[in-house]
């Protein structure tokens, strides 16, 4: 919460939110709400199976976790590894089907951009009803079911992670203020996540614009579920916006920033991905040692 990029006290607005609303329902509509609402205001990040008071001591952490990851950790327990819980980063079971609520953050990040709230508000909500009808039809359950059959502690962090690696990268360009594209890329090429993502041909890239092209403002857009609305895109070239620094962008929102100027720079998915969680894992690591075992594109890099 302290690294949301809208502040600490919107946040905690949420769980304010939540608290009312738990207490309007009628008694017999309170068995389907999500109580973890009470206490975390992210969505996409469950306990997903096992007790949350265990003690943790070693991890298998991975950036999606499923069904065979979970046999991994079960094979790898047979073999004597230890495992206590197994970490994902991507929503699974009720973090992922209810993931598009934590969207509606995007809009109080955007009005810090320029984009007036009320503009920001209308276009994401089409955004959020188009990933809500998405995700129904799912089988959410699949990898939550495995776990319980399999008797392995099991949860998913994903707005928290990406939350970090925002702020982290946003303070980067912030303190540094790249004088051309090349310096952007440059920038991101220094960090041990995106430089061995680098060996995989999957580092950063320019997608829309030029090595020789001024940055302007830098926006780091990395926290949010996922991708807003493609519509918001000519609003932030407007409120003066220069360069979008993206995970991934899809083909329509790449369109849009063609259209409107705006300069583009893909970090990389899988890689910023590993940012947050390190991130994450190096602040938690403060509270106690424990033993960090890796899988499914993940990659432990210490800061502290």
């Amino acid at each position: 919460m302290d690294a949301d990029p809208r502040g600490r006290a919107a946040a905690e607005l949420d769980l304010q939110e939540s608290k009312q609303a738990y207490d309007e329902l009628k008694p017999e509509d309170r068995d389907s709400f999500d109580l973890d609402r009470l206490g975390n205001p992210y969505a996409d990040s469950r306990v997903l199976h096992g007790d949350p008071d265990r003690e943790v001591k070693k991890l298998l952490v991975g950036i999606d976790i499923e069904a065979p990851e979970l046999l991994l950790a079960d094979r790898l327990n047979e073999k004597g590894a230890g495992i206590n819980l197994v970490l994902g980063h991507h929503p699974e079971g009720r973090a992922y089907a209810s993931f598009y609520e934590v969207m509606g953050m995007q809009a109080e990040i955007l009005s810090r951009f320029g984009v007036p709230i009320n503009v920001a508000e209308s276009q994401l909500d089409v955004r959020m009803k188009e990933v809500a009808r998405s995700v129904l039809p799912s089988n959410h359950w699949r990898p939550v079911d495995a776990a319980r059959l399999l008797g392995i502690a099991y949860a998913c962090i994903h707005t928290p992670a990406d939350n970090m690696v925002a702020g982290y990268l946003q303070g980067l360009f912030d303190r540094e203020q790249p004088a051309r594209l090349e310096d952007v890329v440059r920038l991101l090429k220094e960090i041990p996540e995106y430089r061995e993502a680098g060996k995989y041909n999957a580092g950063p890239r320019i997608f829309v614009g030029s090595d020789d092209l001024r940055p302007g403002k830098v926006f780091v857009k990395m926290t949010g579920g996922t991708s807003g609305s493609k519509d918001t895109i000519e609003r932030l070239s407007q409120s003066g916006v220069g360069t979008l620094v993206c995970m991934h962008m899809s083909d329509d929102h790449r369109k849009e920033a063609e259209k409107h100027h705006l300069r583009v720079v893909i970090a990389g998915h899988i890689a910023s991905d590993n940012i947050g969680l390190n991130l994450l894992l190096d602040a938690v690591t403060k509270r106690g040692p424990f033993e960090v075992l890796e899988c499914s594109g993940f990659r432990r890099v210490k800061r502290n």
